[in-house]
């Protein structure tokens, strides 16, 4: 099967197939006479098992972990689920980050609606955000300390995973 009949029948692009296989998960197919890609039966199922793995918050390099251990003889079985059980704790931690940004919007929005702008001198800059402020001082500088990872547009930084290095640094 060419490059472009594995996408169609895979509902990706054939640009994707080929990142795919750049990015090890999918393996280098044997070439035909003319050069052209020959991808196996089976190739379909494997990008639909990508696809659904990305879906469910798997990264590339997890999900060819995933595939390393199926391509080995070993059921994943296992280490998906342990990746399951990182993923909901990461999701876990990001959503009490959420709820602890969403109570410091909350008490600036009550300081901003109760801020008369004629009192802010120009070393205060902004009164409902800077240190002028009343309520919102140890609430905007514990949000300003619970970085995480996912604060960045590309890439991963922050505090280590709990149980490990976040899966995305592996």
């Amino acid at each position: 099967m060419r490059t472009g009949e594995l996408a169609a029948a895979s509902g990706v692009t054939a640009k994707t197939v080929r990142f795919y296989e750049q990015a090890g998960l999918l393996p280098e197919p044997p070439r035909t006479a003319g050069g052209y890609r020959d991808y196996p039966p089976q190739a379909p199922h494997r990008l639909a098992f990508i696809r659904q793995a990305q879906a469910a918050g798997l990264t590339l390099a997890e999900i060819r972990s995933v595939l390393a251990l199926r391509d080995s003889g070993e059921a994943p079985c296992t280490h998906v689920a342990g990746l399951i059980e990182l993923h909901l704790a990461d999701i876990e931690r990001r959503m009490a980050e959420l709820r602890t940004t969403r109570t410091a919007l909350r008490a600036l929005s009550e300081q901003a609606a109760s801020t008369d702008p004629s009192t802010c001198s120009e070393e205060d800059i902004c009164r409902i955000i800077g240190p002028g402020g009343k309520r919102q001082q140890g609430i905007v500088a514990t949000r300003l300390t619970t970085y995480h990872c996912h604060d960045e547009p590309r890439g991963h930084g922050g505090p280590a995973h709990p149980g490990g290095p976040h899966p995305c640094h592996q």
